[in-house]
């Protein structure tokens, strides 16, 4: 997709006066608020939480591989981590998102770094995408899921809106993030393998690949400086990596393909 594609889809999005956004989905009010845009990135992956942050990252672009001129699509892109950054790697993006306070954060971000002729950031609804069939060649969602009502609904239009390739991740339910599940602001909606399959299959997408980290919840690395994290880490990694541990994983990444 090109710069004046990319454009001309913002054009088609603004001038249909859409003004629905995602109905189905956990704490948006919350998500919205200007004050939570403005320290979203400070308080999740500042200290400890830089390590998740190069995790994900790090997931993203080994599902994704070479992004070269492919025209991507992220789900709920929030302040534009992986947007920005695969159009420093010469992707062709569109970033959505229910949050006009993250949006402005991330066309600021990407204005920086000078990749304003790779990317567009359009607030939406990701259950009713508002682009034709097979119009992406990869289209992605990290930190979505958990908040989804109705998961079928949002990975059916991504499916639907990609030629090629869809990925996401997952909280899963026996793990420590159900033990600490109550105290979040949202809260979190947690998966069992099973379940995941068979939004997979219902979308009428193929399984590639799934990976599961993260013994350790996410909210005790924010805790902790660097230093600290990457020591615990390693430790993480250990248990996670022996078949038995690899069941009490907190999160779960699925590469799926378009038939």
């Amino acid at each position: 997709m090109t710069r004046h594609e990319v454009r001309s889809v913002s054009s088609t999005v603004l001038s249909s006066g859409l003004s629905v956004f995602a109905r189905n989905v956990k704490g948006q009010e919350w998500y919205q608020a200007d004050e939570v845009a403005e320290a979203y990135e400070e308080k999740r992956f500042s200290r400890g939480g830089r390590l998740i942050d190069r995790r994900e990252k790090e997931a993203v672009l080994s599902a994704l591989g070479d992004v070269t001129d492919r025209s991507i699509l992220e789900i709920a892109c929030g302040t534009g981590r992986f947007t920005v950054m695969l159009a420093e790697r010469g992707a062709n993006i569109v970033g959505l998102d229910i949050s006009a306070a993250m949006l402005q954060r991330g066309r600021r971000k990407a204005s920086q770094v000078g990749v304003d002729d790779h990317l567009e950031f359009l607030r939406g609804d990701a259950a009713r995408l508002p682009f034709p069939d097979d119009h992406f060649d990869a289209v992605f969602a990290v930190r979505f899921f958990h908040l989804a009502d109705t998961p079928e609904s949002f990975l059916s239009e991504m499916a639907r809106v990609s030629r090629e390739q869809v990925f996401f991740d997952t909280f899963k339910a026996m793990s420590s993030r159900s033990a600490y599940n109550w105290m979040l602001p949202m809260g979190s909606r947690l998966y069992e393998d099973d379940e995941v399959y068979g939004l997979i299959e219902d979308a009428g997408l193929e399984l590639e690949s799934a990976e599961h980290d993260f013994i350790l919840p996410y909210g005790l690395y924010r805790q902790i400086p660097d230093w600290m994290a990457d020591s615990l880490r390693g430790v993480d990694t250990s248990v996670v990596d022996h078949p038995i541990g690899e069941q009490f994983a907190s999160v779960s990444y699925w590469n799926a393909t378009v038939p």
